[in-house]
C-alpha cells in the first residue's frame, strides 16, 4: 500500500494538516477525496470492481475511480491523474458537487470524507491497472439502482451514498 499522505479538512474543506492515508482511515480524520462518474454516449455508468489486494473494500464494485489529492494539488488536477493511473482513461471532467460522509468499513477502517463529484464522457473501455481495479462493466443508472437495492453488499459503502446524490442530480 502507499504510503502517501490524505489532507486533512475541516468541515468547509479547509486544509488544517496532511496524514498518512491508512492512519486516517484507522482514525476516521475528515480528508479531502474524489469521486468519479464516468458516463459513454449510451448514458451507462462506469464501474470498476476494487482490487482484491486492496486494504479496504477489496472485490466490491464501486463508481469509475475515487482517490484522495496530494498536498499543494488541485482536486481536479488529482482526479485526471488517478482516472489516468487507475484505468487508463483521458477525458475531460466536470466538477457536479460536494458531499461528506462517514461510515465504518472492513477492517477496522473509517472513511470520513469530504468528497468532491466530477463527471466525464468516455465510450472506450478502460485499460484497468490490475493494482487498483479488477474488473469494469458499463450498466445503465435503472439498473443500477436496482442491483445495489437487491445485492448492496456487493457495492462500496462510499459509491452507495454518492450514488444516491448523483442519481437525484441526474433526475432534478
Amino acid at each position: 500500500m502507499s504510503k502517501e499522505n490524505v489532507i486533512l479538512v475541516d468541515e468547509k474543506d479547509n486544509q488544517v494538516g496532511l496524514m498518512s492515508k491508512l492512519e486516517a482511515h484507522q482514525k476516521g480524520l475528515l480528508h479531502r477525496a474524489f469521486s468519479i462518474f464516468i458516463f459513454n454516449s449510451d448514458y451507462k455508468l462506469l464501474l470498476q470492481k476494487r482490487a482484491s489486494s486492496k486494504y479496504h473494500s477489496g472485490s466490491l464494485w464501486t463508481n469509475t475511480c475515487c482517490s484522495h489529492p496530494r498536498d499543494g494539488e488541485e482536486t481536479i488536477v488529482a482526479a485526471n491523474r488517478r482516472l489516468l493511473e487507475e484505468m487508463g482513461i483521458k477525458t475531460s471532467l466536470r466538477k457536479v458537487f460536494d458531499f461528506k460522509y462517514r461510515a465504518e468499513l472492513d477492517n477496522n477502517m473509517i472513511e470520513n470524507e469530504f468528497d468532491h463529484v466530477f463527471y466525464g464522457v468516455y465510450d472506450d473501455d478502460p485499460v484497468l491497472n490490475f493494482n487498483e481495479a479488477e474488473d469494469f462493466k458499463w450498466i445503465d443508472m435503472n439498473t443500477l439502482k436496482k442491483d445495489i437495492h437487491e445485492n448492496g453488499d456487493q457495492y462500496t459503502v462510499w459509491f452507495k451514498i454518492a450514488f444516491d446524490y448523483f442519481y437525484k442530480y441526474l433526475n432534478k
